[in-house]
């Protein structure tokens, strides 16, 4: 059985806007929210993180740099949550950091696959003083895995309920799906683009970080010549195990197959579209469809994207919600499943659904940094 009591779970995704902390109580198999903070970086950090994504930074010394720098702001961001509540740091079992994703390279053979998130936790347990766990995907990946997803185990253990079929789905910067059958996790994988694109092209055009309550994306109709274009990637029709970042879904992907003359608006609205069509073209091709859908993640407030999915959902007789009906706030859901892996590592219990992320067996992930 894994350790019940008190845990924080880090969390920082591919759109690098900042960091989730939740601080949450384990107990009776169930997870229950009980403080969070968000933390955004430093524009310069964020900055220097973006290109080392990118490519644009080759140098063992930024890395390094960079991921001393990561680890000391989720220490800080761990800290923060703590101080807004009346709990000690001896209180706390454990920390669960995901850490930030800079690469993810989970295809070809074997022995090149790798997936890197960096967020030094030796110095997140010397800033907190609390046992920290990070380093989850690679365990997986030397198993044969993706290392992605990784939260279809914590949709199951929160949000599966007996006779009924659902998706649990994260829109962060990139969509990822878990089809529940009851408690069963019965698939899952990386959808395609959530934010992502739609975040890259309004920070071009505006300097906006993200597009508030798809505000710009509802003044425009997507482009459908373009919508039937993008959609021909290999990609959405790839057999699973799959997973992917914005390694390939990025502006590039975007720029090569954009007429000159595209109206922004348009594009931003057809990006939308392209996200909606990722996920359900995703669930409608499961063996099972299933009989609601639930979105968490940052995708769940942008009120144009939720529109879009609903009117593709209606004609599949898919129920639409968040997982805020389910008892779990949807911004925290990510953060919440680190925190639940965690408590997995310290039981020695496994952290991966095989069938997901197409390892040769259940792993117990990640590395323990006592206090």
């Amino acid at each position: 059985m894994a350790p019940q009591g008190l845990f924080i779970g880090l969390m920082s995704g591919t759109s690098m806007d900042g960091i989730d902390a939740v601080l949450v109580e384990l107990s009776d198999g169930q997870t229950h929210l009980t403080d969070t903070h968000s933390q955004s970086y430093d524009p310069a950090l964020r900055s220097q993180l973006a290109a080392l994504a990118a490519g644009d930074i080759d140098s063992v010394d930024k890395l390094a740099t960079l991921d001393r720098a990561v680890g000391l702001e989720f220490g800080r961001a761990a800290n923060a949550l703590l101080s807004r509540s009346s709990y000690k740091p001896t209180d706390i079992t454990a920390i669960g950091s995901h850490g930030q994703t800079v690469r993810h390279r989970p295809h070809g053979p074997i022995e090149g696959r790798y997936s890197l998130q960096i967020g030094d936790p030796s110095s997140i347990t010397e800033l907190t003083g609390i046992t920290t766990v990070a380093d989850f995907r690679r365990r997986d990946i030397a198993a044969g895995g993706q290392g992605a997803p990784l939260v279809p185990l914590f949709h199951a253990s929160q949000f599966g309920q007996d006779d009924q079929c659902r998706a649990i789905v994260n829109i962060g910067g990139i969509s990822n799906a878990t089809l529940l059958d009851g408690s069963t996790v019965a698939a899952g994988f990386d959808c395609g683009p959530g934010n992502t694109l739609l975040d890259a092209w309004i920070r071009r055009h505006s300097g906006d970080a993200f597009d508030a309550d798809g505000a710009w994306s509802a003044e425009h109709q997507a482009d459908e010549t373009l919508l039937s274009q993008l959609i021909q990637d290999p990609y959405f029709t790839r057999a699973g195990p799959r997973s992917t970042g914005p390694e390939l879904f990025n502006l590039k992907w975007l720029d090569a197959q954009l007429n000159g003359d595209t109206n922004p608006g348009a594009v931003q609205a057809t990006l939308a579209e392209l996200t909606a069509f990722a996920i359900t073209n995703s669930v409608q091709r499961c063996e099972r469809p299933p009989e609601a859908l639930f979105i968490c993640g940052g995708g769940a407030r942008n009120t144009d994207l939720m529109r879009r999915l609903h009117r593709r959902l209606t004609a599949m007789h898919v129920r639409l919600g968040t997982t805020d009906e389910l008892g779990l706030a949807s911004e925290w859901v990510e953060a919440c499943a680190f925190a639940w892996l965690a408590s997995r590592t310290l039981a020695g219990q496994p952290g991966n659904a095989e069938r997901v992320t197409g390892a040769s067996g259940p792993r117990v992930l990640g590395a323990i940094y006592p206090a």
